[in-house]
């Protein structure tokens, strides 16, 4: 097939990948003349229809996610000549994080958060954009050489969700990263892909998948059993707060999850520099001791006591079958008590001045000012007319004393 072009436009070149579902090779484009991937669908796929129509409208609902973080969908069909469908991608030059796995083990905390970060702002475009992608994986954790990370196979995993050739094979295959709702063939939304990508944080961590099961029935038994250890306590290395992050992300409980990929980017972000989630989140319930306090176990407070800074006290298990308390928004570092005084007072609305008011207290003043000087004028001739008064009565009270002592002496004479 080297020698002649797929599809009438493509060259193929060499084998980058296989799986279940599908083959990848490099090819390139002679019309656009540019290096692209080509995902060849295997070929009993094409023996049901259903599925065929099902990947034809997702694949055109992935060809319209543009994201920096989302591998591109340039072209899907059917090649007629070979029968095969097929799926034409953008062409990341890097490597898998199954890949980097494989030959590198488990990753640093910084490196792992810097993927992981990644990762969430593709899924939260998706998210919005009404497209699920349900098959988060390493595999589909696409790093390029310059350390951009995209997510890759947008679509296909809804298309084999509903066909009965795959049930047992492709989905089956990728069960360590399939989410309980999933595991008990319940509907997929948004939360089942942070589940997913929350393994893939735990692998990233620790070098290892948080469940080792056989089967899709061994999974379920696993996720409802018991929650895993925390990554923290599988590599030291990784901060507590961290693994807390990552095993909100695990909870068996869609709403147990983050709300968004975007918060979850954030608590890992957090955990990375020691600010674990809010206690009052769905993470107590993971924690294996947290039944243990509940019982009033007398060693809880020592450990407590002797736990790192970044590990906060958790409350009892809240039950599952109630939406957990949200987390109320970060606040801000508080401010001196002057700069929350003065800022207070810049955002204080300034009040309009009434000139009808200030016309009022004017003519209030001019009143009392006359009221001043009426009551002075009538004080001082008040006053006059005392004095007056008083030199009237006290003249003729001396002529009427000089009258009696005049009357006395003619009548003792």
């Amino acid at each position: 097939m080297a020698d002649q072009l797929f599809a009438d436009r493509y060259r193929l070149e060499h084998r980058l990948g296989v799986g279940g579902m599908s083959t990848v090779q490099l090819a390139f484009d002679t019309r656009l003349e540019r290096y692209v991937a080509v995902k060849l669908l295997a070929e009993h796929l094409a023996e049901d229809a259903s599925f065929v129509s099902r990947f034809r409208r997702e694949a055109l609902a992935a060809a319209r996610l543009v994201h920096p973080n989302v591998v591109q969908v340039f072209d899907f069909g059917l090649d007629e000549e070979t029968g095969r469908n097929f799926i034409v991608m953008e062409h990341v030059d890097g490597q898998s994080c199954a890949e980097i796995l494989r030959d590198q083990g488990a990753r640093p905390p910084d490196e792992a958060v810097a993927i992981l970060s990644q990762a969430c702002r593709g899924l939260d475009y998706a998210h919005r954009n009404g497209v699920v992608h349900r098959d988060v994986k390493p595999g589909n954790l696409l790093r390029s050489n310059e350390g951009v990370v995209k997510l890759a196979d947008f679509g296909i995993a809804k298309a084999a969700e509903d066909s009965e050739i795959t049930k047992a094979g492709s989905v089956l295959g990728t069960a360590a990263y399939l989410s309980p709702e999933q595991a008990r063939g319940e509907k997929a939304g948004p939360p089942a892909d942070l589940y997913a990508l929350g393994v893939v944080s735990y692998q990233l961590l620790t070098g290892r998948l948080p469940y080792e099961a056989a089967s899709l029935t061994d999974l379920a038994r696993q996720q409802e059993a018991s929650p895993p250890l925390s990554p923290s306590d599988v590599n030291p290395d990784a901060p507590r707060a961290l693994g807390e992050a990552v095993m909100r992300a695990l909870h068996p409980q869609p709403e147990g999850r983050y709300e968004g990929a975007l918060e979850m980017a954030d608590a890992l972000e957090a955990g990375l520099h020691g600010f674990a989630p809010d206690p009052t989140d769905a993470t107590a319930a993971l924690d294996p001791t947290s039944a243990t306090r509940m019982l009033g176990d007398t060693t809880a407070a020592t450990r407590a006591e002797t736990r790192r800074p970044a590990e906060r006290t958790r409350r009892p298990l809240e039950p599952l079958d109630e939406p957990p308390r949200r987390r109320p928004p970060a606040r801000a570092s508080a401010a001196p008590p002057v700069q929350r005084q003065r800022q207070r007072q810049r955002e204080r609305p300034a009040r309009k001045r009434n000139p009808f008011r200030a016309g009022f207290a004017l003519v209030l003043l001019l009143g009392v000012i006359v009221l001043g000087v009426l009551g002075y004028q009538l004080v001082q001739d008040s006053t006059a007319r005392a004095v007056q008064l008083r030199e009237d009565v006290r003249g003729g009270v001396q002529d009427a004393v000089d009258e009696i002592k005049g009357l006395i002496d003619d009548n003792t004479r």
